[in-house]
């Protein structure tokens, strides 16, 4: 079956993430140890709860405030977030590549808040995909459940089987398969670009 949409995981694929980094400048922001910080939001499932959409935007950033004890204002939550995404310039490239081929879109385990924040968290994306950028939390789950990915193509109009998924996790990977995805477990843009080669799409 061809490929009709290029489906993207966002960090570790497009980007790099690193918490501790966001973690250091909502520290910074809120005077509150970085330990405890990770301890209220990561340790304690709140981030979690917000990937799947347990809250919307308005009571996921009030819940941050309260879960660290600190009034976080939205530009603040923004600040740090952004701080923590590095784009990759090449894998970016080889986005923009694919999508001069075919259709392709964003599915990041993320809240909705960073959906509606992305154009100031990662700019460099809505130029290749437009409006094809989910959050999981858009379809109350999580990647690897079934829901997420389901979700996302139903949104997008596109069957399981006529889609390319591209993720850094290996179970990601696995839950798209499940549902019946076309998988790659991303480990490099090398091995990548074979891959969307052998689907006509290098």
């Amino acid at each position: 079956m061809a490929i009709a949409l290029v489906l993207f995981d966002m960090a570790g694929v497009l980007c790099r993430y690193e918490k501790s980094e966001r973690i250091a400048v909502l520290s910074r922001m809120s005077g509150i140890a970085p330990e405890a910080i990770d301890a209220a939001i990561w340790a304690s499932g709140f981030e979690e709860a917000g990937d799947a959409g347990a809250m919307d935007s308005a009571a996921y950033l009030r819940g941050f405030g309260e879960a660290i004890g600190y009034p976080l204002t939205l530009a603040e939550w923004t600040e740090a977030k952004a701080a923590s995404l590095t784009p990759d310039a090449a894998m970016l490239d080889l986005a923009r590549r694919v999508a001069a081929r075919t259709r392709v879109a964003v599915l990041t385990n993320n809240s909705v808040l960073v959906r509606d924040q992305i154009d100031l968290l990662f700019p460099q994306l809505r130029p290749i995909f437009g409006d094809a950028i989910h959050a999981s939390a858009e379809f109350g789950a999580r990647k690897p459940e079934a829901q997420a990915f389901l979700g996302c193509l139903a949104a997008l109009g596109v069957a399981p089987g006529e889609t390319l998924f591209i993720d850094d996790n290996a179970a990601n990977v696995a839950g798209a398969e499940t549902v019946g995805l076309q998988a790659h477990h991303f480990i490099g843009r090398a091995e990548l670009e074979v891959s969307l080669a052998n689907w006509g799409l290098g």
